[in-house]
C-alpha cells in the first residue's frame, strides 16, 4: 500500500465515522419522542453530542486498525485507479441525449395523460 492510498483510506473512514455519528444523533432524537428514559437522556446536551460522537470515534478506530478492512479498502482504492473516465466532451455529450429524452418521455407521457384524460371524461358524461 502506497502513502497515497493511505490517505484515501483514512479520509474514507473519517468520512464512515462522521455518518455513523450523523445516523446515531438521527436516531437518538427520532427514539427520544417514544420513550421517556431515551428523551430524558436525550435532554442532557454531553449525551446528546457525546454519544454520537463517540460511535463516530469507535467507527474510525475499528476500521483504521482492522487489517482486512485496511486491505479491502486498499483494494477499493486500486480498482477505481484503474477505471477509465469519459473525457468532458463525452460527458457532456451524454448529458445532453439524457436531457433530451428525459423532455421527449415527458411530452409523449403528457400527451397521452391528455388523451386518457379527454376520453374518461367523455365517457363519464355519456353516462
Amino acid at each position: 500500500m502506497n502513502n497515497e492510498n493511505k490517505k484515501f483510506i483514512t479520509v474514507s473512514f473519517v468520512v464512515a465515522g462522521l455518518i455513523v455519528g450523523i445516523v446515531v444523533s438521527t436516531l437518538l432524537a427520532a427514539f427520544s419522542t417514544f420513550s421517556g428514559a431515551i428523551a430524558s437522556a436525550y435532554a442532557n446536551d454531553s449525551l446528546r453530542h457525546g454519544i454520537p460522537v463517540v460511535f463516530g470515534i469507535i467507527t474510525f478506530l475499528v476500521l483504521q486498525f482492522n487489517t482486512k478492512a485496511v486491505i479491502y479498502a486498499d483494494e477499493v482504492v486500486s480498482e477505481l485507479k484503474k477505471v477509465v473516465w469519459p473525457s468532458r466532451k463525452d460527458t457532456t455529450a451524454m448529458t445532453i441525449v439524457v436531457c433530451i429524452m428525459v423532455l421527449v418521455s415527458g411530452l409523449v407521457l403528457g400527451f397521452f395523460d391528455f388523451i386518457s384524460n379527454y376520453v374518461v371524461n367523455k365517457l363519464l358524461t355519456l353516462i
